[in-house]
């Protein structure tokens, strides 16, 4: 067997936020190129992970110096002369997000990505992590542990494994018979036993899904904060930042579960079905794949349906949220503009560097992807006579693709096709090629239908029907733009009144004709005029103080709620309990 691999990761000083690596790799490298990833796995944006390098130095096998080259951002250059080389440096530490690292007198977290240089020659033989612990602090893993040192099979799967370190005791409970843990950082969670019940029903109902667990065990690593939403998958773990106060409520925490639902999910979805173009991964640049939308949008679908599934949320709520999230749709004008396919592909430029302009440019493949799979799960029953849905075509996909060997670009489609043994092409080419409006008339398969209503407030996510109210409703009048902070512009919307006469990203709000006006006021002040109306808006832009007239529109319909269908028939109430599992006695009235 070929000599490993080791690393030895220390943190004398937690403090200052650095961790101390020690690389060693076996001899047989006349010259080693030692580099570091720029990005993760799951996280589609180049970070610049070398960025925090530094103090690198080399010895040989001898301890004698050797001189180090930078070549280049990421490749450090060491002539070996075929011998054993250890590569010394520290890693600043102290972005507290899943995708990063973070380093503190309270505990150590890092992603393989940001701290382990590596060789393309070793890439592929047993990595070894031994992690040297402030005293009372527990390593944390979800790699095997032989005696003192983590073991990985390769570098892929070692920068897949996060590793959290602290004074932490963990929860446990098993699901379809397997360990899992659960480490939690920043707090104690409100009820340690719901969590981990909770969580077991979850992750059991996506074990009958696959018939059984890919993994022998599991860990969740959970970041309670002050404020702060994400999670990223691995092939035995995730990591989840959540906000503390979130887990107080209600609908806090079913937040918390459909994030937890959507990581654990991806243990199938995307770590072992993948698309083709990350085998292998090229961890220098980015890497282009069209199919996000089917592992992300999918998953954020099935995030819903499993906590659903697993009897922790009702039909009517689960029905709620959907009338959410096509309500978020709605109000992107970006879906006018950028497709699905484009919107996977050009993720590593759009969606994880958003800027004033997006929502007029650009749609979230996690939110169109997951209104198509709605849609898509919806066609495949109909077409079907419901003896088949989305599930079967993820079972497909496992059996096919579940070796980790990757899936063609084609491949989604292909699956559905062989499913159903039905041509889905003009499906796809209008949901995922096009950008053209979305049919939604495959709802009333299962009894629904999409209505729109005029939004009540900012904070009005839709989902729900409009509120009765005595009286004729009157018009409002509308801008097209949201805001940031006390009294600035952040975006204003294609085709909006506000676009119209001239308003612009950053203005600073002053006046709405002649009184002082902010962000907390104004949308409601010029609802309270009538479509057509003309106000002056007073704003600085940059140091210059500006009176735009406006002429307002109607604000739209762009909240989405949905509803029963006049005159369901028995056929559509089986159908919606088969998708559901619940009558419609007990949904929408």
């Amino acid at each position: 067997m070929k000599e490993a691999v080791h690393y030895r990761v220390s943190m004398s000083r937690p403090h200052s936020h650095l961790f101390e690596v020690e690389a060693r790799f076996p001899p047989g490298q006349d010259v080693l190129d030692a580099v570091l990833p720029v990005w993760t796995p799951g996280s589609y944006l180049v970070r610049e992970y070398a960025r925090h390098l530094q103090d690198v130095t080399a010895t040989g096998p001898a301890g004698e110096a050797l001189p180090v080259q930078r070549v280049d951002k990421r490749t450090f250059r060491v002539k070996a002369g075929g011998q054993a080389v250890t590569v010394r440096y520290r890693v600043y530490a102290n972005e507290l997000t899943v995708r990063t690292s973070h380093l503190d007198g309270s505990h150590g977290y890092f992603n393989g990505a940001t701290l382990f240089l590596y060789t393309e020659a070793t890439r592929h033989r047993e990595h070894r992590v031994t992690v040297e612990a402030p005293e009372g602090w527990r390593t944390f893993c979800a790699l095997e542990r032989q005696g003192e040192a983590f073991t990985a099979p390769d570098y892929d799967e070692l920068v897949d494994s996060p590793f959290e370190i602290g004074p932490h005791t963990p929860l446990s409970f098993t699901a379809a018979g397997v360990p899992h843990e659960v480490v939690i950082w920043g707090d104690t969670v409100p009820d340690a036993e719901r969590l981990t019940t909770d969580l077991q029903r979850i992750c059991e109902a996506q074990a009958r899904l696959f018939n059984g667990l890919p993994m022998q065990r599991y860990l969740f690593l959970v970041y309670l904060t002050d404020k702060g939403r994400g999670g990223l998958e691995h092939k035995n773990s995730t990591a989840l930042l959540f906000p503390r106060a979130g887990l107080q409520s209600l609908r806090g925490w079913e937040d918390f579960l459909t994030l937890a639902t959507h990581e654990y999910f991806h243990l199938w979805n995307i770590k072992r079905i993948k698309p083709r173009a990350f085998v292998p991964f090229d961890y220098s640049q980015e890497n282009y794949t069209t199919l996000l939308w089917a592992f992300e949008g999918m998953t954020s679908y099935y995030d819903n349906l499993f906590v659903r599934r697993a009897g922790l949320m009702s039909a009517q709520r689960y029905l709620t949220r959907l009338g959410e999230t096509f309500t978020l749709l709605h109000g992107t004008p970006g879906r006018h503009t950028q497709t699905l396919a484009e919107a996977s592909l050009l993720s590593w430029i759009k969606h994880y560097r958003p800027d004033e302009n997006s929502h007029n440019s650009a749609i979230s493949y996690y939110l169109k992807g997951e209104v198509v799979c709605v849609l898509l799960d919806l066609e495949i029953r109909r077409a079907t006579d419901n003896l088949k849905g989305l599930d079967d075509v993820l079972r497909l996909l496992w059996k096919r693709y579940g070796d980790g060997s990757g899936m063609p670009e084609e491949g989604m489609e292909a699956a559905v096709q062989e499913v159903t043994g039905k041509d889905f092409t003009s499906f796809f080419d209008a949901a995922v090629r096009s950008t053209g409006e979305l049919d939604y008339s495959v709802l009333s398969h299962v009894g629904l239908q999409v209505e729109y209503r005029v939004r009540e407030s900012a904070n009005d996510k839709g989902g729900t029907p409009p509120p009765r109210k005595n009286g004729e409703v009157k018009p409002r009048g509308w801008l097209g733009l949201t805001t940031k902070g006390n009294a600035t512009l952040a975006t204003v919307l294609e085709d909006s009144p506000a676009m119209e006469a001239g308003l612009s990203p950053e203005d600073e709000l002053v006046a709405l004709d002649g009184y002082k006006v902010d962000a907390a006021n104004l949308l409601n002040r010029c609802e309270d005029k009538r479509p057509g109306e003309t106000v002056r808006l007073t704003v600085f832009r940059r140091d210059k103080l500006m009176d735009i007239p406006v002429v307002l529109g109607q604000k739209p319909a762009d909240a989405v709620y949905l509803s029963r269908v006049d005159k369901l028939t028995d056929a559509q109430k089986a159908a919606f309990q088969s998708w559901l599992g619940a009558t419609w006695d007990e949904t929408l009235g």
